[in-house]
């Protein structure tokens, strides 16, 4: 690959140049965004958490929320698993809620604070991209961080042709760039600026390049095809297909409870599918469909069908709960379902 090693050592050996066009352009068009603004370790932490996998636009109303119901690591240990959930409910991969409030309890327990990526490595729900996150942004820690964004504006910056397997052995290739190019005396404005310019100017479609601050350091927008980088090996998509029943009566609706014990969603409620109330799929969808629902998670497609039925009869299963619809808003329901209980109520 000699033109990708010689654009990376071009780069290089251009970087201050690099790391003052990008920091001055952050610092003038950066946007303005709550954990920004009067900034603290708690939330640099809260938000890099709820912003893995998941759009500016969709965390701002749980952060605010988030903050204000626990507003520092006292108040989220001190906290009860339940109520970390229910403020979580809706941002999806709730493995990220149980994280951020086990390492809150590790945090408040420091008898003194620690400030390198490797002290945060040790901590739940932290890999090395958030740990050069927390640490460059409130410690001025020297560690580059490197995820999807980053990946793409490294690959289009030395138009590397390398045929990545996943975005994370890309992300592994790259941090050795990363490195060479953070900028060492400002480390968490560099890591952000890298990170606002992939949101908001370097797209996977259509980007901005007109507009961008390092434009002239791309060897993609000089060759006129950036969308081309990186290349990243198509996901495999499969097909999943599941069935599940609406039942309501007496002013309650049937949900099944998810067993703490389950590695996703534990605690949580979900509509149940045909097995979970001891039904055939075959037989469930003899019933009337009342919705046909489609999501994807990750490399999953998900089709989902709600059939009405009739009220079980005999004891109920300990994980199947008549929840009374009065009470729903007290209860955490996983956010697909609580919309799609919503609209069914209101139909």
């Amino acid at each position: 690959m000699p033109f990708v090693a010689s654009s990376s050592a071009q780069l290089i050996a251009s970087s201050a140049a690099f790391q003052r066009a990008l920091l001055g352009w952050y610092r003038a068009q950066a946007r303005v965004l709550p954990w920004r603004e009067s900034p603290s370790l708690y939330k640099t932490v809260v938000s890099e958490f709820m912003l893995q996998q998941t759009q500016v636009k969709t965390v701002l109303p749980y952060f605010a929320r988030w903050l204000d119901a626990l507003p520092d690591f006292a108040a989220l240990a001190a906290a009860s698993e339940d109520r970390v959930l229910k403020l979580w409910e809706g941002l999806g991969y709730y493995s990220r809620a149980r994280n951020l409030h086990r390492l809150a309890q590790a945090v408040a327990a420091w008898p003194e604070l620690r400030r390198t990526p490797a002290d945060w490595l040790e901590l739940p729900g932290i890999g090395p991209y958030t740990a050069a996150a927390i640490t460059s942004i409130s410690f001025g820690a020297p560690a580059a961080v490197v995820d999807g964004n980053v990946v793409r504006i490294l690959a289009r910056l030395t138009a590397d042709g390398t045929a990545y397997r996943d975005s994370a052995s890309a992300a592994k290739a790259f941090t050795p760039l990363a490195d060479a190019l953070l900028n060492h005396a400002h480390p968490g404005d560099h890591n952000q600026a890298m990170m606002e310019l992939g949101a908001t100017v370097c797209f996977r479609q259509n980007p901005l390049c007109t507009v961008c601050p390092v434009r002239e350091f791309c060897a993609a927008a000089l060759h006129g095809d950036p969308e081309a980088y990186p290349k990243l090996a198509a996901k495999q998509i499969e097909q999943v297909n599941v069935v599940r029943v609406w039942c309501v009566r007496d002013g309650a609706i049937l949900l099944h409870r998810i067993p703490a014990a389950s590695r996703r969603l534990a605690g949580q409620h979900e509509l149940p599918t045909a097995a979970q109330v001891g039904l055939a799929e075959t037989e469930v969808t003899r019933s009337p469909l009342r919705a046909k629902k489609k999501r994807a998670i990750t490399r999953y497609q998900i089709t989902e069908a709600i059939h009405e039925v009739a009220a079980p009869r005999g004891k109920l299963p300990p994980d199947l709960v008549w929840a009374p619809l009065a009470e729903l808003d007290q209860l955490t329901l996983s956010g697909p379902h609580r919309r799609w209980v919503r609209e069914l109520l209101a139909d």
